[in-house]
């Protein structure tokens, strides 16, 4: 068996040593705060005693003629983002994490994913980063790709320990750290609705795209429509933030049901422009931040039918909160949603690199409170600047109507920045 010592916290800190496949496969939630499903998990491992270190997950892609591009794509992602933070790996562990397909063992899906495996260690290899130990961890049981003895490794695999027995789990439980389920549960409590109080959304969502399209089009038009949004917002977060205490489990049927169809719809359509996006950003921290989470997920989930990739814009807002608020797990799993939906989505792109890097998100609060600020400064000395109330020329206010039933459902103010693409991390004016 390969003994390994693995850290789980700087020098300063208690420190858990895990020794082999069998205590790494039984960490992985607490690593991630989640059960990982379909998913290759890559961490990194710093030093001689192996500190975690970054870490990062994608969905197992299911054509294996992916499997090299991702590969690459994943270790490179992993070894740049620990060397802008000034640390080179000095090792990597990969997880393999899915569940045995119609008809197959468990045994035969860990098969079936050596290739990957094998490519996840030979890119890593590559940028002279050496794969520690490689685990499959299906069905109940894991596997090690690297470890020959089939004493402690043997072919038909070993079983995880109880959920709650493991070092790690003791550790955790000692720490207050939590693990919330699957990755599976916390996905659906993102995903569209499919119950019938929804059946008239997507016909909501056509009203306000023909209402609201049009305006935002227009210079003027935008601003209003950017004011009326993030008025209407605030409505619906002092609403949530009244509504009774409810159990967890009905949460957030009760927030669902708080918002109408027609208002959803507004929301949604006026977050797809960036700026308005960016202002809304503002409510991470103090107590806003909690209400305005539940707000963006509540919109995510009315995000149904062919209005699916509108979620994009709510998914990174319910990302960045939950990611300012310190729960990385939430947003690592809200972010991952926005890049399904719209793999461009560049505010989505620069905030899951920098999470799965380990950023601190101070620096973006930062710079969102002094955008904040300097637009409160500008507001006053307009305000001081008037006079009377400027005379507006009718040809200032005339708008195209638009008929019912034209705006296309991703005829959004949806338009691409011209500037070039991102790719490190920047402020929340960096992408769409």
């Amino acid at each position: 068996m390969n003994k390994h010592h693995e850290s789980t916290g700087p020098a300063d800190e208690q420190r858990i040593t895990l020794r082999g496949p069998a205590e790494l496969a039984d960490a992985l939630p607490y690593l991630m705060g989640f059960y990982p499903n379909d998913s290759v998990v890559m961490v990194a491992l710093h030093g001689g005693r192996g500190r975690f270190g970054g870490r990062l997950r994608l969905g197992i892609p299911q054509s294996p003629q992916e499997w090299p591009h991702v590969a690459e794509q994943l270790a490179e992602c992993l070894v740049k983002g620990s060397e802008r933070r000034g640390e080179h790996p000095d090792a990597i562990v990969v997880f393999l994490c899915q569940d045995p397909a119609d008809g197959e063992t468990p045994g035969q899906t860990m098969e079936r994913l050596r290739p990957l495996a094998q490519r996840l260690r030979t890119a890593c290899g590559a940028l002279d980063v050496p794969v520690l130990e490689a685990l499959c961890i299906s069905g109940g049981r894991y596997w090690s790709y690297c470890c020959p003895d089939a004493r402690c490794c043997p072919s038909e695999g070993n079983g995880l320990s109880l959920p709650g027995t493991s070092v790690m789990a003791a550790a955790a439980a000692y720490a207050g750290i939590q693990v919330r389920g699957s990755l599976r549960e916390m996905e659906a409590r993102l995903a569209p609705l499919k119950t019938p109080a929804v059946a008239e959304q997507p016909q909501a969502l056509d009203s306000a795209g023909a209402a609201l399209v049009p305006r935002i089009l227009d210079k003027e038009g935008r601003k209003e429509v950017a004011r009326e949004t993030l008025g209407l917002a605030r409505v619906l977060m002092k609403r949530l933030r009244e509504a009774p205490a409810t159990a967890p489990s009905a949460a957030d049927c009760q927030d669902d049901s708080l918002i109408s169809n027609d208002e959803a719809a507004a929301m949604i359509l006026g977050l797809q422009d960036r700026e308005t996006r960016d202002k809304a950003a503002e409510w991470m921290e103090g107590p806003e931040a909690r209400s305005a989470l539940r707000l963006w997920q509540a919109l995510s989930r009315r995000c149904v039918g062919p209005y699916e990739e509108h979620a994009a814009a709510p998914l990174t807002l319910a990302g960045w909160v939950s990611w300012s608020t310190g729960d990385e797990p939430g947003a690592r799993v809200a972010l991952g949603l926005a890049l399904r939906v719209d793999p461009d989505y560049t505010f989505a792109q620069l905030l899951h690199q920098a999470c799965n890097e380990g950023l601190d998100p101070e620096a973006l609060r930062r710079c969102l409170r002094g955008e904040s600020s300097e637009q409160k400064e500008r507001g006053h000395h307009r305000a001081e600047r008037v006079v009377r109330p400027r005379t507006v020329r009718p040809s200032a206010v005339r708008r195209n109507k638009a008929q019912p039933g034209q705006a296309r459902p991703r005829a959004v103010a949806r338009r691409r920045d011209r500037e070039p693409r991102a790719h490190g991390h920047g402020g929340a004016r960096g992408g769409r």
